[in-house]
């Protein structure tokens, strides 16, 4: 199953470049989808301990934000990419501190009440943030060279499919090492994990900082990508549609958050042009749909189809 995954992923990362070029307003979708689901893996890790954040919506907000105050003078995206996802790590581990103490509902709640105040924040000081206009992020050079915007698009949107395959791949190895395994045991027997000498408090605040880098990451090529960034990246219906996006595309594997995140996007843009007034409508039946008749989303239904055609 892994030999297939990878195969799998390889695939996908292939028809995503053709796609690319047939349609070039592909590319901008693809890139964002990309973005999204490398965020989207660090919920899957929080997932395997048990926890669901309604707030992580904030690390690529904050991201962003990094992005477009720095732009103006560190005009170069790789470094602009580094700084964002520094300040989204350390923001990640200052929160993370606090919520890793508590669990389930308490945990989801907490990250959500902290993810508004952070987009209160930038919401009402109009004079750093510019409130719901936004900031316009200027178009930076890529490894020292001052491309124009196509080409830099193009640039873009290679770096996150490289990073996309990076982090797919650390996430696997992440969740097959003891650090990983001990995620699921938070899940079902933490008492058994302390009584073991394994602290579940520290594990679970390793994830979530690495998933608030992740985030950093996510918003750092969004940002980047759309070239403005307001206070609605942090917003919690955001948060909400990396949970969407998460149980869209499945858990079982790294590859299910890209799955979800393609999906999710371009069902998106096709609803909202067919039906502009009732996409959120469209979205919902298909999240619907997929808890209803296929819990383990659409990688669950992939897993789902190779096991019938194995059966003899």
């Amino acid at each position: 199953m892994r030999r297939f995954e990878t195969l799998l992923g390889l695939a996908a990362a292939v028809l995503m470049v053709v796609a690319a070029i047939l349609a070039p307003w592909l590319k901008f979708v693809l890139t964002i989808a990309l973005a999204k689901g490398i965020a989207v893996i660090g919920i899957m890790l929080l997932l395997r301990a048990g926890q669901v954040s309604f707030g992580h919506a904030v690390f690529i907000g904050l991201s962003a934000y990094a992005v477009a105050f720095l732009a103006p003078a560190v005009p170069e995206a790789l470094v602009l990419l580094i700084a964002g996802t520094a300040v989204a790590t350390v923001s990640g581990l200052l929160i993370g501190l606090f919520v890793s103490r508590y669990r389930e509902i308490f945990f989801g709640m907490l990250n959500l009440a902290l993810s508004m105040v952070i987009y209160s924040v930038l919401e009402k000081f109009y004079s750093i943030t510019k409130g719901t206009d936004g900031i316009r992020v200027e178009l930076p050079r890529f490894a020292g060279m001052a491309l124009e915007r196509a080409d830099f698009e193009w640039a873009i949107f290679a770096l996150a499919l490289v990073l996309a395959i990076g982090f797919a791949l650390f996430a696997r190895l992440y969740l097959a090492s003891p650090m990983g395994q001990a995620l699921s045991a938070i899940k079902t027997r933490e008492t058994r994990l302390e009584f073991m000498g394994v602290p579940a408090r520290q594990v679970l605040l390793s994830a979530y900082v690495l998933s608030a880098l992740m985030g950093g990451v996510a918003g750092a090529l969004i940002a980047m990508t759309t070239r403005h960034v307001t206070p609605l990246l942090a917003y919690w219906t955001a948060s909400g549609e990396l949970v969407f996006i998460a149980i869209l595309g499945g858990a079982g594997s790294v590859l299910g958050p890209f799955l979800g995140a393609v999906t999710f996007e371009l069902v998106r843009i096709y609803a909202g042009a067919a039906v502009a007034d009732a996409w959120q409508m469209i979205l919902g039946g298909v999240l619907l749909a997929v808890i209803l008749f296929a819990p383990g989303g659409l990688w669950g239904m992939i897993q789902g189809a190779l096991r019938r055609r194995a059966a003899p």
